[in-house]
């Protein structure tokens, strides 16, 4: 089984990964910048202001509603996961829960705290503590992206309908450490749900005794 100790140690392995990119990348590149590492991998440096995919709450206050929905979101999650230790669930449902925990606190950080620590960084590179005070007010952060995996890059056959004679880059999301944890997470969950949600003995015992009767 998953210790409590263990799952912590996970949270913050994974948060302190996520925070050292995040500051780096704030504190070394300009907005828009992008640098090339192999010719499928790039760093680039941008910022998302809303939910994944670049997707905003609009209004005045969506994105406080947003950072709100996150808290609100990280207490329930946290609650799952000290459950799942408590119960002894499975350690592919634990670990998965610790990931997905790791990833939401993780952007969570950004969203409440990043607009009042950092100056912009549009044509210029950022400031941690800046004397002038941050680009925004608490709960008004914007999530760092910087991991960038365009597999594939170009123009796309003019016999295709629609798309034909477009470029086309394919995966072209900008993402971070925090957001893999959480995809991660979800997709051990996937894989391994059987393993993550195993039934109960008894169902077990009733559908095997089930199959036997229908056998005989």
């Amino acid at each position: 089984m998953m210790s409590l100790k263990k799952s912590i140690f996970i949270i913050f392995l994974i948060l302190v990964i996520d925070q050292i990119s995040k500051i780096y990348i704030k504190t070394h590149f300009v907005l828009g910048e992008s640098i090339p590492v192999f010719e499928w991998f790039k760093i680039a440096f941008v910022e998302n202001e809303g939910m994944a995919w670049g997707a905003k709450i609009p209004g005045k206050y969506g994105k406080l509603t947003l950072t709100l929905f996150r808290l609100i979101a990280i207490v329930g999650i946290g609650y799952w996961l000290w459950d799942s230790i408590k119960k002894k669930h499975s350690k592919i449902l634990i670990v998965s829960i610790a990931l997905i925990f790791a990833g939401a606190f993780g952007n969570i950080i950004d969203s409440v705290f990043y607009g009042i620590i950092f100056n912009e960084s549009h044509l210029q590179i950022a400031t941690i503590f800046p004397p002038d005070g941050g680009y925004g007010t608490l709960f008004h952060g914007k999530v760092v992206d910087m991991l960038h995996f365009p597999l594939w890059e170009g123009f796309l056959p003019k016999w295709l309908p629609y798309w034909g004679g477009n470029y086309f880059t394919f995966f072209d999301p900008v993402f971070n450490i925090a957001d893999m944890s959480i995809s991660t997470g979800f997709g051990i969950l996937l894989v391994f749900s059987n393993k993550a949600f195993p039934k109960p003995e008894n169902e077990v015992r009733v559908s095997s005794s089930n199959s036997e009767e229908k056998d005989s």
